[in-house]
């Protein structure tokens, strides 16, 4: 394999693919990247075995070929290399030269047929959806998610599609949120599977504010194709909880607050939380909120804030970090929170979006 290209081209490509590269693995292909030549184009592939990525760019095929490359030397050579063009050869005994202006490299790769292959996914049915959309769903879920070893369950985002609509939850136990958006067409059948969130990282890492994202959903397997860049990973397997169970129905008194002004006055309130000592709490009274924060042997914190809401009086606690990672993620002036008692869940709900955080003993 021998081709050329310019130092920016390749690493881009090197980019795209080496977050997914396992550092600590007992099989020594899954360090390295596979580069391969074909029509024009140097693919690359990286894969830890639940996730793979692969991508394509541009560049002058002199003699094609494919071969495995160490992915952390391969990336800090060809980062430090000068800008300009870049001469790549691979001999016979898988070793690679990287040549640049007035410099040389060599290293050791591993033959391509001790890397695993990409699947593939035939005669599947292909799901659209438009990218920034998409993007928004997952920042908008995301963050709940449970990073907890014995909740395995939780640690990835539930994706359901049903006719034309896309639905996508997460909940770490303590938290939910939902959105659901409408796809440009209808799928053929019912889909529901559980994206482990180092997937779901990836797919947002690679998402862009134009252009369409297509989906295809195989037997334990689901496949993202981002124009161009490949995202396969693993389902999880198992049961979601039954998050509809746990969403208590709409309340008439609600409460209506500044966005940035709430999560101003409880990232403040946080500053006084430790490891132990975690709630906060809110007094609701009519047309005004105070949000305090007691923590022994550190301090106390007390905030009014003006708010619109005409209920009954009532006093919750909460884990300030439940809504600084939900205030922080949205783009609304101005929310409807609904408080239904001291030990039920705040619930915050939008056109089609829903985040609920549960409370804690005061």
């Amino acid at each position: 394999m021998i081709f050329q290209t310019s130092q920016q081209n390749l690493f881009s490509g090197i980019q795209t693919v080496q977050n997914v590269v396992s550092t600590k693995t007992t099989l020594p292909i899954l360090a390295n990247i596979l580069l391969e030549t074909q029509n024009g184009k140097l693919r690359l592939n990286a894969t830890d075995l639940d996730i793979g990525i692969s991508c394509e760019i541009p560049v002058d095929i002199i003699e094609e070929g494919a071969i495995t490359v160490p992915a952390k030397r391969f990336s800090d050579i060809v980062r430090e290399l000068p800008s300009g063009d870049i001469h790549i050869n691979v001999t016979k005994n898988n070793q690679i030269d990287i040549e640049g202006k007035q410099c040389r490299f060599r290293l050791n790769g591993l033959p391509k047929e001790e890397f695993p292959k990409f699947p593939e996914f035939k005669d599947k049915e292909v799901i659209q959806i438009e990218q920034i959309v998409f993007k928004e769903m997952l920042r908008l879920t995301a963050f709940a998610v449970s990073h907890e070893e014995p909740r395995y369950i939780l640690s990835g985002v539930l994706m359901e599609i049903s006719e034309n609509i896309i639905r996508i939850v997460a909940t770490d136990g303590r938290r939910l949120a939902k959105t659901e958006k409408k796809l440009p067409i209808s799928v053929k059948q019912e889909i529901a599977i559980i994206i482990p969130i180092k997937a779901i990282q990836e797919i947002g890492r690679n998402l862009q504010e134009e252009g369409m994202l297509s989906m295809v959903v195989g037997t334990n397997q689901v496949l993202f194709d981002i124009q161009g860049v490949l995202i396969v990973t693993r389902i999880l397997d198992g049961e979601f909880p039954n998050y509809n169970q746990v969403i208590p129905k709409p309340v008439k008194n609600k409460i209506k607050i500044n966005t940035q002004e709430f999560l101003s006055s409880i990232r403040r309130a946080n500053l006084l939380s430790t490891p132990d000592f975690q709630v906060m709490k809110f007094e609701v009274f009519p047309n005004k909120l105070v949000i305090s924060k007691s923590t022994p042997e550190v301090g106390e914190s007390r905030e009014v804030i003006v708010i619109e809401y005409e209920g009954e009086e009532m006093m919750v606690g909460f884990n300030p970090q439940l809504f600084i990672d939900f205030l922080k993620n949205i783009n609304e002036e101005q929310i409807y929170m609904e408080l239904l008692g001291p030990d039920k869940p705040a619930v915050m709900r939008m056109s089609d979006y829903l985040y609920l955080a549960l409370p804690m003993r005061i």
